[in-house]
């Protein structure tokens, strides 16, 4: 039996939207939207949104999650990070984020440290995973949502162990969504995302470094592509899709918000 006094939740709509509502509910649900335009005009827009993601970013839906990404992996990466590894291992762990200098810009012209070839690229390449293993989600592409911003500072700055700022990108059309703990290179990561009207998603992927400062870094693989550098031990990558010189401008103005931080004392 179909129960339509049921009320409609919020929950329920997004699984409306993404298929997944139980069928019992479809019809229960479909009736009170009828009832309801301004509730269809938001479903309209949400399934609009959504259609714009899946045509965007539908092609890595079914790549295959990288292992430091798993579940299993990130916690047992939280579970040893910090007290149960020597400072040796934590330092030698922290030496293979040394950026190799990448190619500077105009805005961001100064000298690079010189660290062993290929690092660059393993960092670059754990921000671009979790790029496309998150941008792709519709209904749970963070952990803490934007309207948290507070909250999500100060949770990631104790994590990662520097006082990190979160941009505002709102002047160019870019809405923070939220973000999420990752594992990192040395430790923990921040990952803050952003979404334009259209859909476009970038991030920003911030952990701590083994070199004080590296030249900006462009890399780009097939429809993505991101930004890193390193400032005052501090590992930045921002990635989005792979429109260099519209990636050049969020990666300009994260750059000029982004603060350095001290390290947090015990």
């Amino acid at each position: 039996m179909i129960d339509r006094e049921l009320p409609v939740t919020e929950d329920e709509l997004h699984a409306f939207v993404d298929g997944e509502l139980p069928d019992d509910r479809k019809e229960a649900v479909s009736a009170w939207l009828a009832a309801h335009p301004d509730k269809a005009a938001l479903i309209a827009a949400w399934r609009a949104q959504a259609d714009s993601i899946r045509a965007r970013y539908g092609a890595v839906v079914n790549e295959p999650v990288p292992e430091r990404l798993q579940l299993e992996q990130i916690i047992k990466n939280d579970i040893t990070s910090g007290r149960g590894r020597s400072w040796p291992a934590m330092a030698a762990a922290a030496a293979l984020v040394a950026f190799i200098a990448g190619g500077s810009v105009g805005w961001f012209a100064r000298a690079a440290t010189s660290p062993s070839p290929g690092v660059l690229d393993t960092f670059t390449a754990e921000a671009l995973d979790a790029y496309k293993l998150y941008v792709v989600e519709v209904r749970h592409p963070v952990e803490v949502p934007g309207s948290e911003l507070a909250h999500m500072k100060q949770w990631l700055s104790k994590r990662i162990g520097y006082d990190l700022n979160i941009p505002d990108l709102s002047s160019m059309g870019l809405k923070l969504i939220g973000g999420r703990l990752l594992p990192g290179p040395a430790g923990a990561a921040a990952f803050y995302m952003y979404e334009g009207p259209s859909g476009e998603r970038f991030t920003i992927y911030c952990a701590k470094a083994g070199a004080p400062e590296t030249a900006l870094h462009f890399k780009s693989a097939e429809q993505f592509a991101s930004f890193t550098w390193v400032d005052d031990k501090i590992g930045y990558v921002v990635s989005g899709p792979a429109d260099r010189e519209r990636l050049e401008a969020v990666t300009k103005m994260v750059y000029e918000q982004v603060d350095k931080g001290e390290p947090k004392k015990g």
